[in-house]
């Protein structure tokens, strides 16, 4: 007998989706169901590393967190990289398979479906229970062909669909029940039910518009979703959801530029979480204001995200903020931009060549076609301070500062620091998840004290996601649609 199964699609991107997956997995894991999570395609440059070195969708991680499970890179068989503004790196299974330009994968996405179900069938194979999650809005029938994002999939794997619509956004109604006119009958019918999300305020104001979509499409409701604002406190999956803070008076400031290809960010989100701290993001045209520290994140296309920074102005910002004794740290593309330069000869991300780097660590880096993609175990150089993090990334760096290395891991040194102590990079995401670590590394910009444990942070938000949504979504419906699957 098949694995009960569900998809939840939505009206467009960001109605919630991911979140509500994640919430309804650690519900019925709560339930002593076992669940797990799926994605087919997902595009985003804020990745995670499994334990076999793979790479998958952020988001899907923190489902597989919400489900007790650790992650795998069949919950996510399909993640496209975007490195520009027409192509994408393309990653099946955890490992890259190749470039390709937006035209190019639309024709050639079908001949990834096999991998996309052979990876369905191992996510289920020990499961209760499998969540799946769409991609965007399968009303964008002009995608249809070849779809392994929603429909297609939906088919291919012969699922149930819940259609989820933002009612925060505004015109809630129309586009459930547009999406139902545009889809063919086919796709229409797998639809069982729909889910309205992200509702301010009382939601029996709501009790009209249920009654019209359910008359005009004859699907069941699932109930009405209130906003629930702590769902800022898990891992961003979108740069836009980490919000724009202002300076906190009196507070710590951290400015962080907006980089076109910006990966992995979520670097950022244990530190935003810290009381006196402000993450302040620095948009395309704004200076990058006066901050006790500036940190470059990490990139998807490092010489390409340097030209960007450069036109901006934010070089001469950063080196006069380094002028008057500011700090400046390097996450993985940002850590390659410190250095004196960086060389591309296979043209990797872009022509052959080399650029010069801002100069601020005296280190050099290569760019190659081997990429690194593994778990990272260690502690802060010259303490005892736990590191846990992982690394993703193209190319090597090398030069006189990396012989103080920021961290120690079971290959040595890792990283690099200025003479000074006030420049330091790193190729190593997720450091500031570590208490102690990001404690002691606020401390020397002059935070106070602080009793944040981002880890029991992010599980006591998970867990009261499920209470919230164990309230107002009817679970048992999506379990009886669930055992219908094929």
């Amino acid at each position: 007998m098949a694995t009960p199964a569900i998809m939840f699609q939505g009206t467009g991107s960001n109605v919630g989706k991911s979140t509500l997956v994640a919430g309804l997995a650690r519900l019925f894991s709560r339930r002593g169901l076992r669940v797990a999570p799926f994605k087919p395609q997902n595009m985003s440059n804020n990745a995670a590393v499994t334990i076999d070195g793979g790479e998958i969708g952020r988001a899907q991680a923190l489902q597989a967190r919400a489900a007790g499970l650790p992650p795998s890179v069949h919950m996510n068989p399909v993640l496209l990289k975007p490195e520009s503004e027409t192509g994408s790196q393309i990653i099946v299974q955890g490992r890259r398979f190749g470039t390709m330009k937006a035209r190019e994968y639309g024709s050639r996405k079908a001949e990834l479906l096999p991998k996309v179900l052979e990876s369905f069938a191992i996510v289920g194979r020990d499961a209760d229970l499998v969540l799946v999650e769409g991609a965007g809005s399968p009303a964008e029938i002009n995608l249809r062909r070849g779809d392994i994002a929603n429909m297609g999939f939906a088919e291919a794997a012969d699922l149930p669909v819940v259609l989820v619509g933002d009612i925060d956004r505004g015109g809630v109604i129309a586009s459930l029940v547009g999406t139902r006119a545009i889809l063919p009958r086919a796709d229409r019918d797998r639809i069982q039910a729909f889910l309205i999300n992200k509702m301010r305020g009382d939601v029996r104001l709501f009790d009209e518009g249920i009654t019209a979509i359910s008359g005009a499409t004859g699907w069941a409701s699932l109930g009405v979703v209130p906003w629930f604002s702590e769902a800022g406190r898990l891992p961003a999956e979108d740069i836009l959801d980490l919000g724009r803070s202002a300076p906190t008076s009196g507070g710590i400031v951290i400015a962080v530029p907006m980089l076109p290809r910006i990966a992995n960010f979520d670097d950022l989100d244990p530190l935003k979480l810290e009381p006196g701290v402000s993450v302040v993001l620095v948009r395309p045209g704004d200076p990058i204001p006066i901050a006790d520290l500036v940190l470059i994140p990490g990139s998807k296309s490092t010489i390409a995200d340097l030209t960007f920074l450069r036109a901006q102005g934010w070089d001469i910002d950063i080196v006069a903020h380094r002028r008057r004794g500011g700090r400046v740290v390097g996450i993985c593309g940002g850590y390659q931009m410190l250095g004196r330069t960086i060389s591309d000869p296979d043209g990797i991300e872009d022509p052959p060549g080399t650029v010069a780097g801002l100069g601020l660590l005296d280190i050099e880096t290569v760019l190659t076609a081997d990429k690194t993609t593994a778990p990272f175990s260690g502690r802060a150089a010259g303490s005892e301070r736990p590191v846990i993090g992982y690394e993703i990334h193209l190319g090597r760096s090398s030069g006189p500062d990396r012989e103080r290395p920021w961290l120690m891991g079971a290959g040595g040194g890792e990283g690099a620091v200025s003479g000074d102590g006030r420049v330091r990079g790193s190729y190593v995401h997720g450091l500031f998840a570590g208490d102690q670590f990001r404690r002691a590394f606020l401390a020397e910009l002059g935070a106070g004290p602080s009793n944040l444990s981002y880890e029991a942070e992010i599980e006591r938000v998970l867990d009261r996601l499920a209470d919230h949504l164990e309230q107002h979504v009817d679970c048992d419906a999506i379990l009886r649609i669930a055992a219908r699957a094929r």
